[in-house]
């Protein structure tokens, strides 16, 4: 038999749980508010106009995933990235970024093909993307396949372009047996010369030793860039 200050207990406990709710929607309903906003202004920028990193970082905070979203520096790096590139560009990983970067891709002709491994992220995604009628993207759902020394996307390739002129690295997710490694064995076909590869990250030592890996049998250079959550920048020859 339970004691009463066990079942006062309970009842206590119940409450906070039912008092967070309201809290939790509000915050959502708030960031949701701040998210439009800052969407507005960045769709209203000229396209050869950079985006201020507060305007950024207001988007990362209005997306509400700061623990997995691409922070604003990285951000701001693909955008540049975007802007040079010389032809299609291969995402690995889905988010924030991918909206950003379709708007851009959008009014400049280029394309985004985005790989995403977890089917109902992919489905939200494209969701986003048809809802804000943004172009420049395709979202690609490449669920996650044993390549033997490594697990990386299964990406359709007879779907996809001959050449990539720019590779955005934010996927897939760290413990991934062989991390993102995979995209270069898998993908080296694909890259262009003179193909750059952002990598995010790079806090981390894994992703460290697979920039500097990728450099070193791409035969290209690799320069971290950024203070607290960095990234590399690999450029092949």
């Amino acid at each position: 038999m339970r004691r009463p200050g066990f079942r006062l207990a309970r009842r206590r406990a119940g409450r906070a749980v039912r008092a967070l709710h309201p809290l939790k929607i509000a915050d959502a309903v708030r960031r949701g508010f701040a998210f439009r906003r800052a969407m507005d202004e960045f769709e209203r920028l000229p396209d050869a106009a950079e985006a201020p990193e507060e305007l950024l970082a207001r988007l990362v905070h209005g997306w509400g995933n700061e623990l997995m979203s691409a922070m604003p520096g990285y951000l701001d790096a693909s955008l540049k990235e975007l802007r040079a590139a010389r032809g299609d560009v291969l995402e690995c990983g889905s988010g924030l970024s991918t909206i950003l970067l379709g708007v851009l891709a959008g009014r400049t002709g280029k394309r985004i093909w985005s790989l995403e491994h977890d089917g109902r992220w992919a489905r939200r995604m494209r969701a986003e993307i048809r809802r804000r009628d943004i172009r420049g993207v395709e979202i690609v759902h490449a669920p996650l396949r044993d390549y033997g020394a490594f697990s990386w996307y299964d990406p359709p390739l007879e779907r996809l372009p001959a050449r990539f002129s720019l590779v955005l690295c934010d996927g897939p997710p760290g413990d991934t047996p062989g991390g993102r490694y995979g995209m270069l064995p898998a993908m080296r076909g694909r890259l262009g010369g003179g193909c750059v590869i952002l990598l995010d990250d790079l806090h981390r030592p894994a992703e460290r030793e697979i920039a500097a890996r990728w450099a070193r049998e791409l035969g290209g250079t690799c320069e971290v860039r950024g203070t607290g959550k960095p990234h590399a920048v690999i450029v092949a020859p």
